[in-house]
């Protein structure tokens, strides 16, 4: 009975010490994304927050520290003149960032992942429209007062605005060119491409003229690189549900898709 008792005990402590184990890495996640959502800041105010004594925030600080998932800045509070000890700031690194977007990815492909198995393929693609749906809702309507020769240059604006980093240029095969610059579901779209293909589908619904994709980071690129074509006056080819080409096989840049030859043969039907 004692050896029995004794086991029992052993088991007892070695649960307590997983269980303050798994407390520990949830309190410093939750200090982690605070910092990340709301820094630079201070060791205070991160206590505030999350009701945590100094000593309980130092440890969690000094460890993503060393981890390299923050890192510390100086900022004299305002007002301040003089001497006196500038705050200490708490800011999230590069690695940290990229700790959490990896986290996403990992989340976001096994959520995929389940939905294939389950459901169909068909079921991501209607996700990923479903991802990208919001912002053809929020700038089509936008765009119908926009200039032609804008709109590419305001679609890269909204899409910095949400994180991919996009520049729009005139292209030199006639038309423009829209890059991003990064892709924060590059991990997740290298599996599933219906990601990327509904993005470009969005693309040419907004803009009201026919794209396609020359290159994905997804793929290995390091741009991910739209041609437009160009606009065509009212009558001559040009609607507003325009389609896309798909990516071609090299994902090279390539003279503007066969798309061009359909609007034009129409054109000729037409007599305009």
């Amino acid at each position: 009975m004692k050896y029995v008792t004794g086991m029992r005990d052993t088991e007892k402590a070695a649960a307590a010490r997983l269980s303050g184990v798994s407390a520990e890495r949830s309190t410093r996640a939750r200090v982690a994304r605070l910092i990340l959502e709301h820094g630079p800041i201070t060791a205070a105010a991160l206590g505030e927050r999350l009701g945590l004594t100094p000593a309980a925030v130092r440890r969690h600080l000094d460890a993503l520290l060393a981890e390299g998932m923050t890192e510390v800045r100086t900022a004299r509070p305002r007002g301040q003149r003089g001497r006196g000890r500038p705050a200490k700031l708490f800011a999230m690194t590069d690695q940290g960032r990229s700790a959490f977007e990896h986290a996403y990815d990992d989340l976001a492909g096994s959520a995929l992942r389940f939905l294939a198995e389950r459901v169909g393929e068909e079921a991501v693609a209607e996700f990923a429209r479903s991802q990208v749906a919001g912002l053809v809702d929020r700038l089509r309507p936008q765009m119908r007062e926009v200039p032609a020769d804008q709109r590419v240059r305001v679609l890269a604006e909204a899409l910095s605005d949400d994180g991919y980093a996009a520049s729009a240029s005139k292209a030199g095969v006639g038309g423009e060119q829209l890059c991003q610059h990064h892709c924060p579901v590059a991990h997740v779209a290298a599996e599933f491409p219906q990601l990327c293909e509904a993005e470009t589908e969005a693309f040419a619904r907004i803009l009201g003229t026919p794209v396609q994709r020359l290159a994905t980071i997804a793929h290995g690129d390091g741009v991910c690189t739209t041609h437009v074509s160009p606009h065509r006056a009212p009558g001559a080819g040009a609607r507003e549900g325009a389609t896309f080409s798909p990516p071609s096989p090299r994902l090279e840049p390539a003279p503007p898709p066969a798309v061009h030859e359909t609007i034009d043969i129409s054109s000729k039907e037409t007599g305009r």
